[in-house]
């Protein structure tokens, strides 16, 4: 905390004035918000509601700061159970996906309009899953994280860089459940409400780094990603699989894993809540025969064990009496511990030895976390196997090629290419004055940069997007990092100042 009398007091700062009975207040760091500015509007509920909501938000100004709120833990699969926005001109809304079914009518009303989230990649799915897709991209989390931020957090970062502390306590709860408390509301609208002055705020903290070209690109790396492919056997991934001893034993865990899915998807819920994954290992190495053995096995208890005890039990019985029992192990492409590179290929443990502390001296010298530079996955892929080329397609993913050309066709942003790159000759936005101040605050450079020069003001308004995980702050590799070295690291080898196409502007 620092009061007036010593913030005067200060060499390099210049005096502020005081107002006469006020020389002992002392000026908060940060500022809790509680509730949004302008309230909790109502949930849209209908498909007449949502086609209002559409055009309200077509008319607006400026990015659209998204959320979404999942059950994740409670519900089967990854959907959103509610969505929010918030755009200049339109305030906040809320809307209920479960009522409304698809929301195509309102991704045709942000045609051309730059999304701002946090942590893009946890809400990108869910929302194309109700037939929503950018135009063009703002990561909040990803541009932290290549600004350097220490926490990286929607909350953290909010704090840091416009003095506004947010509440988290509903971030874990059971979204699917209605109608919906009003407290709980109130946490999803407070999501979208400080979003995009914090992307204004990071726009000018990574343009004086000179990582805003970087941040555009990686940006646009996450909004066209390709759908991760689906795991191979994702039943090995049980937890305890390692105490299932003999094929017999796992082909029973693996019966009874698809079992509990199929049931988990019937009845909408996590497959977790019908049976925990200790439970699937017990039953699977004890293989019981009669509903009181099975009923006696670890995490077989209640009212709903007893009254699936017969599915259970069928799936154990087919893989007692199965003739085609699955392998311990499997081909995998996974590379060997790198402990023991020094016998199977000593040369690719030379090259990581060399290489590694390269790549964490340009993480550090251009402030980077080292996993947003390049993954330690693609670093040990490089030295175990290097390209024949060292041109950037060759350094890449070598899957990133075919799988872009398999992508399907994009909607062209204003700017754009129809592929969704920027158009050529597109330069990285210039700095705008913008006019409005954040309500109850100052006007100027958000708080914890500590920069000199005149700032542009905080647009008013809109807010951010998180999702749970979205405020955690370990490591979270951009998609860029993940699909190789093409993207930043190719960036860092030219420099900030090096000229090179960039992403168009955002809208607004």
């Amino acid at each position: 905390m620092t009061s007036p009398a010593d913030r005067r007091s200060a060499p390099d700062e210049p005096s502020t004035p005081v107002v006469a009975g006020f020389e002992d207040y002392e000026i908060p760091d940060s500022v809790h918000l509680a509730a949004p500015f302008d309230g909790v509007p109502p949930v849209i509920e209908t498909v007449a509601g949502l086609e209002r909501a559409a055009a309200a938000v077509a008319g607006g100004s400026g990015p659209a700061a998204i959320d979404t709120e999942r059950a994740s833990g409670f519900r089967y699969g990854q959907r959103a159970f509610l969505v929010q926005l918030r755009r200049e001109g339109v305030g906040t809304v809320l809307i209920d996906p479960e009522a409304t079914g698809s929301l195509a009518v309102l991704n045709e009303a942000l045609a051309g309009v730059e999304w701002v989230l946090h942590a893009a990649t946890q809400d990108l799915p869910s929302l194309r899953a109700l037939d929503m897709e950018p135009d063009l991209l703002f990561d909040t989390e990803l541009g932290g994280r290549i600004a350097g931020l220490r926490r990286v957090g929607l909350a953290a970062e909010t704090e840091e860089l416009l003095g506004y502390t947010l509440a988290k306590e509903h971030s874990a709860v059971d979204w699917s459940k209605r109608p919906l408390p009003q407290d709980w509301l109130n946490y999803a609208a407070l999501d979208v409400e400080m979003l995009i002055p914090l992307r204004w705020a990071m726009e000018d903290l990574l343009r004086e780094q000179g990582k805003l070209e970087w941040a555009l690109e990686e940006f646009e790396a996450v909004r066209t990603a390709p759908p991760a492919p689906p795991r191979q056997d994702p039943w090995r991934r049980t937890s305890g699989i390692n105490k299932v001893k003999g094929r017999r034993q796992l082909t029973a865990l693996r019966l009874l894993w698809e079992e509990r899915e199929r049931l988990a998807q019937h009845k909408d819920l996590s497959p977790s809540r019908l049976l925990p994954d200790a439970a699937l290992v017990a039953a699977a190495s004890a293989m019981p025969r009669t509903v009181p053995q099975l009923l006696a096995t670890p995490g077989f208890h209640g009212r709903q064990a007893s009254r699936e005890a017969p599915r259970w039990l069928r799936a154990i019985a087919e893989a007692r009496n199965a003739a085609e029992l699955v392998p311990v192990t499997v081909r995998s492409d996974a590379l060997p511990p790198v402990k023991a590179w020094e016998v199977k290929r000593p040369e690719a443990a030379a090259r990581l030895k060399v290489l590694k502390p390269v790549v964490t001296e340009l993480a550090e010298e251009h402030g980077l976390p080292t996993e947003n530079l390049l993954t330690p996955e693609h670093l040990r892929r490089f030295c175990w196997q290097p390209p024949k080329s060292t041109g950037d397609q060759a350094v890449a993913d070598p899957g990133a090629a075919g799988a872009q050309a398999r992508r399907p066709p994009r909607r062209a942003a204003p700017g754009r290419t129809a592929t969704g790159r920027a158009a050529p000759g597109r330069a990285v936005p210039d700095a705008a004055p913008r006019d409005r101040a954040l309500p109850g605050r100052r006007r100027g450079s958000p708080r914890g940069l500590n920069r000199p020069g005149p700032q542009r003001p905080l647009s008013a308004g809109c807010g951010r997007a998180s999702a749970p995980g979205g405020d955690d702050d370990g490591p979270r590799p951009s998609a860029g990092a993940r699909q190789g070295a093409a993207g930043i690291s190719a960036g860092c080898r030219r420099g900030p100042g090096a000229a090179r196409p960039a992403p168009a502007a955002s809208p607004g």
